[in-house]
């Protein structure tokens, strides 16, 4: 199993889990959607995140909930590049990952700091973001999606023959391909299944349970399950927000069969939980 991930001017171990802090700076995402309207308040928000235990930051200025409505790069900067650049200068350490599918936002957030680009898209729906993402050596994260930030976290893409993992990996590799075709350094690529988007909960928890087999292509796995609808599905728990303890539940599952980077809301609880279920995992192989 890969055990590193380069991103710009670092290289992150994957031996233990990574926890990846989550700040929306949208108005409209599906479970914190306008909690940070001031660059003070989502830079109180980042440093709970850190203090929590959070390795790296990931920010975004579109939402992609279902039905959500694209934003276009001049209001997603405006949203953006005022707290990236404040965030930077105060936590310099701190991998900061920029959450766009728009390579003029993920070309100014880089030139803020950011050192990863997370494309939902995996780099499907920008045809110059692979280019700029291998020019600058940031860090990617390329996701299994279907359709466009509109439609891309429902059902509407959500049709797949089989084991929906079949589909996740050949659709996948074809990101591969194309980021390492365009100079994106392999060492460079961590991938991720895309949990809720183009899947119905059945769907979600089926990828989940076979992610053994995405690890398999060698690249570092990124899960981001938290909050998501299947965990409403299963524990009937329709507020978001509340969905804390199914969330960190979905992040060890995703842990135990080979995911390296969460993808959460809720630092605490989650790095809590990895830094238990890391533990016993050593010792069995200690043992």
């Amino acid at each position: 199993m890969t055990t590193s991930w380069r991103v710009r001017g670092r290289t992150l171990s994957t031996e233990r889990p990574l926890v990846m802090g989550i700040v929306n700076l949208t108005p409209d995402s599906f479970s914190d959607g306008g909690a940070f309207p001031t660059v003070d308040a989502a830079i109180s928000h980042a440093e709970t995140l850190l203090h929590e235990g959070a390795d790296i930051l990931d920010v975004g200025g579109e939402s992609t909930r279902p039905r959500a409505e694209s934003v276009d790069a001049e209001e997603e900067l405006r949203r953006v590049i005022p707290f990236m650049r404040e965030l930077v200068q105060r936590f310099p350490e701190v991998p900061i990952s920029i959450d766009t599918v728009k390579s003029g936002v993920a070309r100014a957030a880089i030139d803020a700091g950011a050192r990863i680009v997370n494309d939902v898209s995996g780099f499907r729906l920008d045809p110059a973001m692979a280019r700029i993402c291998a020019e600058t050596q940031v860090g990617v994260v390329l996701m299994h999606s279907r359709g466009g930030v509109d439609d891309m976290a429902t059902y509407a893409h959500a049709e797949y023959e089989g084991d929906p993992m079949d589909a996740v990996l050949t659709e996948l590799r074809e990101r591969v391909d194309y980021a390492v075709s365009q100079g994106v350094a392999r060492d460079r690529i961590v991938v991720d299944p895309g949990i809720g988007f183009a899947k119905r909960p059945s769907q979600s928890l089926r990828v989940l349970a076979t992610l053994p087999r995405l690890v398999e292509l060698g690249f570092p796995v990124l899960v981001g399950a938290s909050r998501k609808r299947f965990v409403a599905d299963v524990t009937g728990i329709r507020d978001a927000a509340a969905r804390v303890h199914g969330s960190v539940g979905a992040a060890v599952a995703a842990y135990e069969r080979g995911a390296r980077i969460l993808r959460v809301h809720d630092v605490a609880a989650t790095r809590q939980a990895l830094d238990v279920a890391d533990a016993i995992r050593r010792a069995g192989v200690e043992g």
